[in-house]
């Protein structure tokens, strides 16, 4: 049986047309959405709280309304989005475009559709009768390495009241996902000599021994694909090792000077990530750079982190799984292997996390990116059953 379609209010259409409207393309300022949405917020009152970068032009918004105790949930969503460039777009992607009951814009589905039903349901909130409260997060810098989530929840953790429970958005057609892969990413920075190519022995080859660190992370990511661990509910079942960037070189017959290697591995929750970072640096420091050193000192290796975001493995059993399971009527929980902000949640602020959200992740990123009208319906019928929920 087909069930029928829930059309989204008009103002979530029109709170979708405000974000997506908003050109916050990870890396870039994102303030003129947050002053926006901060605004809008304060005007109803909730109490509002701006984490700012260090640059000062990108910030976090954490907003609560409700009884001033501990407790209540964070519906949290991040406010950046990926670029449009080199992507061919029937329509605008910085304009909402409805056709066939599909709603078009870039972050329509990653993840301004989940943002919207929250702001179009911020005045529900503000008027009904919450027991706890309910705290909204919006997050800056998501899509490049959940950058901007640890000073968040960092700032959540000096508060005095505690929040119980976290709702991460992401897109996942509202079903009930408890655990996902984390992810490590760094760049290596080779600084070897350079030297006429004719005389290999009187320079130090950066490329060259950054292509022995390539080979060695296919290595690792070998060994985990053929030893484990293993869990078939993730797509690859193991830990996965990925070389993106490799930079380095000026001509033929010059010995690089300098190469840049951007790595990472997205590691099965249960996998011992701070045992793979160890393996990783060991290798670098007591085999790579010793070797680049037997003439030259001055030479070496850097590595600089790009992002460390620990996996989710929230079990079946937490108050928050039980709720998101009842709210959505699911009788089961599911595993992905794409990160999310949920894991600093629950890992870094240890409040119990889960991600539910409106959408499917593979319309993210693409040209064209959209999001089910039916997608948008359904998440504000949840939004109104967790209120019936945390009220008196």
């Amino acid at each position: 049986m087909t069930t029928a379609a829930l059309a989204p209010s008009e103002n979530t259409i029109e709170w979708c047309r405000k974000l997506i409207r908003h050109q916050s393309v990870s890396m870039t300022p994102n303030l003129a959405l947050i002053d926006e949405v901060k605004a809008f917020l304060d005007g109803l009152g909730y109490d509002t709280l701006v984490v700012r970068d260090p640059t000062d032009t990108k910030a976090n918004l954490y907003a609560t309304i409700g009884p001033n105790v501990a407790g209540g949930v964070i519906l949290s969503g991040h406010s950046d989005v990926v670029p449009t460039e080199g992507q061919n777009w029937a329509s605008d992607p910085y304009e909402i475009d409805i056709r066939d009951e599909k709603l078009y814009g870039r972050g329509s589905c990653d993840m301004k559709g989940f943002l919207a039903c929250l702001l179009a349901k911020a005045e529900t909130f503000k008027n009904a009768n919450l027991r706890v409260p309910i705290h909204l997060a919006f997050t800056y810098d998501e899509e490049v390495g959940c950058l901007g989530v640890p000073s968040l929840v960092e700032a959540i953790n000096n508060l005095p009241h505690k929040p119980a429970m976290c709702i991460v958005g992401e897109p996942t057609e509202m079903k009930v996902i408890t655990q996902h892969k984390g992810k490590f990413s760094a760049r290596a920075h080779f600084t070897g000599r350079s030297g006429h190519s004719s005389l290999p022995r009187e320079g130090v080859n950066a490329v060259e021994f950054a292509a022995e660190l390539v080979v060695f992370l296919r290595k690792l990511g070998r060994e985990c694909r053929e030893n484990g661990p293993h869990d078939d509910e993730f797509e690859p079942n193991h830990t996965t090792f990925h070389t993106g960037v490799i930079k380095g070189g000026t001509q033929l017959n010059i010995i690089p000077q300098n190469c840049f290697v951007d790595f990472e591995f997205r590691n099965l929750p249960n996998d011992d990530r701070e045992a793979l970072k160890a393996k990783i640096y060991d290798y670098i420091e007591n085999t790579l750079e010793p070797e680049m050193r037997e003439i030259y000192d001055d030479v070496g290796i850097e590595v600089e982190v790009i992002s460390d975001m620990p996996g989710l493995a929230t079990g079946d059993d937490e108050e928050v799984t039980k709720l998101v399971m009842a709210l959505t009527g699911a009788n089961t929980t599911g595993k992905v292997s794409f990160g999310t902000e949920a894991g600093a949640f629950s890992a870094l602020g240890d409040i119990p996390t889960v991600v539910c959200g409106p959408g499917n992740i593979e319309q993210a990123h693409k040209p064209d990116e959209f999001i089910e009208l039916d997608q948008l319906g359904r998440c504000e019928v949840f939004l109104d059953k967790l209120l019936g929920v945390l009220t008196r």
